[in-house]
């Protein structure tokens, strides 16, 4: 037991018949921190949280909440509550008594229950909305009540299943902020499960890449995307060029790369496939003569000074110090 984590799973697998779905995992996740859970689709990470939650058996290893071995528990014995990626939230009660449910499940009364739901609903901005039922309401509102409802019953840990995915692009940045906002006011560990890795950067203090029910890198944002471990980390993570070079693989950030003709630095000559704007940077897509995909990420003023167009022969370079060496 450390005190210092809220969350340990010691050797975790997680067994579907033949299937591992998980593959001995350990991971520490420390007090009222925000953790997210980063990879492909069946990577592992929703059966990581689902046994955290209790919906799911651990086949072998052990879950230790709070330096508390909870293993073979049932959910509520726990201290964590579950929001779903579908927020199922009950649609014939209105959001007052959607967000005071577990409490009237724990046989609270009703005047106390409504007083501590008109208190989460003010804490998620949805005081207004105490008599609308979930139809009468946006996707971001449903989120709100369901995060309301979760967090009323004061867990030690809140787990997040893509909580997110189902929101417009705008929407989304804003329930970010939201969710960083509370977990911060709470001081409530969040394990938060996504596949979208801007959402994970802007999130996470402590961020888990998954890959074939295997954890692949584990750390912060910012040392993640500056330092990948391997070739998969890099390209999932995204914003990195996986390029052989001296006998070695190595990672270069798009945008350190430039479009360079001078032969300054080590360079490669490729075609252009793509050009994509992205308001404030453009992002030029490259196939190398060894048929390697590559790209290179230049703010909006510099791409007007070079004005490369698909299908244009151009040469590539990067600063030597930009390249990051992969493991084998």
């Amino acid at each position: 037991m450390d005190p210092r984590f809220d969350v340990e799973l010691v050797a975790v697998t997680k067994r579907y018949g033949a299937t591992v779905a998980v593959d001995s995992i350990s991971l520490r996740v420390p007090k009222a921190g925000y953790c997210c859970l980063l990879g492909p689709s069946g990577c592992g990470k929703t059966s990581t949280l689902r046994m955290i939650a209790g919906h799911e058996g651990i086949t072998e290893g052990d879950l230790l909440i709070d330096g508390r071995n909870v293993t073979d528990l049932p959910p509520r014995a726990r201290g964590t509550a579950m929001m779903f990626q579908n927020y199922a939230l009950f649609p014939h009660l209105d959001c007052l008594d959607n967000v005071a449910f577990g409490l009237r499940m724990r046989g609270v009364g009703k005047a106390e229950r409504h007083r501590r739901a008109h208190t989460f609903l003010e804490l998620v901005d949805m005081g207004g909305y105490a008599k609308r039922l979930p139809a009468q309401l946006s996707g971001g509102q449903q989120q709100r009540i369901a995060l309301a409802r979760a967090l009323i019953m004061q867990p030690r840990v809140l787990l997040l299943d893509e909580p997110l995915s189902a929101l417009d692009p705008f929407l989304r940045v804003r329930m970010r902020e939201e969710l960083k906002r509370l977990q911060r006011e709470l001081k409530i560990t969040f394990i938060h499960v996504t596949h979208a890795q801007d959402e994970a950067m802007a999130l996470a203090d402590v961020m888990v890449v998954m890959d074939g029910g295997e954890i692949r890198q584990v750390g912060p944002p910012a040392e993640v995307f500056e330092r990948p471990v391997s070739a998969f980390v890099a390209r999932f993570i995204g914003g990195h060029n996986v390029l052989p070079w001296q006998g070695n693989m190595i990672a270069v950030r798009s945008d350190h790369c430039t479009l360079d003709r001078s032969g300054r630095g080590p360079s490669l000559k490729a075609r252009v496939s793509n050009v994509e704007y992205q308001g404030p940077t453009v992002r030029v897509a490259l196939l190398t003569s060894d048929g390697l995909e590559a790209a290179v990420l230049l703010s909006d003023h510099v791409f007007k000074e070079s004005l490369v167009s698909t299908g244009d022969e151009v040469t590539f370079s990067w600063p030597e110090a930009s390249a990051h060496r992969l493991a084998a």
